[in-house]
């Protein structure tokens, strides 16, 4: 397990990220229902053993930040589920829990790091984590 202080993003308070912290499956539900996420209970102890690993946030016990990763196995990584709660938000800590998911990643043997994302959060994801844009495609599976 990785552990690390990132200083002060911009906001005044220590954060210590870890990678494969623990976490429970009611801490993700709260956090995810804290930004109005739909949150189904359970959810993440039927995820956890599928991911490579995940990154949480913490502000002394409180859980303020979340990010999973799943892989393929080998050369793909997936970035998914980012959270950080509200009254946290645009002090760089999405940004923090993206860049140690990216490391862990990196480290593990992977090459890529895919995210797919709302055009809202395109300035987060291309600007502030470094993504690129590339072709893609998307079936939704619930309309086909």
């Amino acid at each position: 397990m990785q552990s690390g202080t990132a200083g002060k993003p911009k906001g005044s308070m220590d954060i210590d990220y870890r990678w494969r912290g623990e976490l429970t499956d009611d801490e993700v539900v709260e956090l995810t229902r804290s930004h109005g996420g739909n949150a189904e209970a359970g959810w993440w102890d039927r995820v956890r053993a599928h991911s490579l690993g995940w990154t949480t946030a913490r502000s002394g016990a409180a859980l303020i930040g979340f990010v999973n990763v799943a892989w393929d196995g080998a050369e793909h990584a997936f970035l998914l589920d980012p959270k950080v709660r509200p009254e946290h938000q645009h002090n760089g800590i999405g940004t923090e829990l993206v860049r140690s998911a990216a490391d862990a990643a990196r480290r593990a043997g992977c090459t890529w790091l895919h995210v797919d994302f709302e055009e809202r959060l395109r300035p987060f994801y291309l600007e502030a984590c470094g993504f690129r844009t590339t072709a893609a495609g998307l079936l939704n599976l619930r309309e086909s």
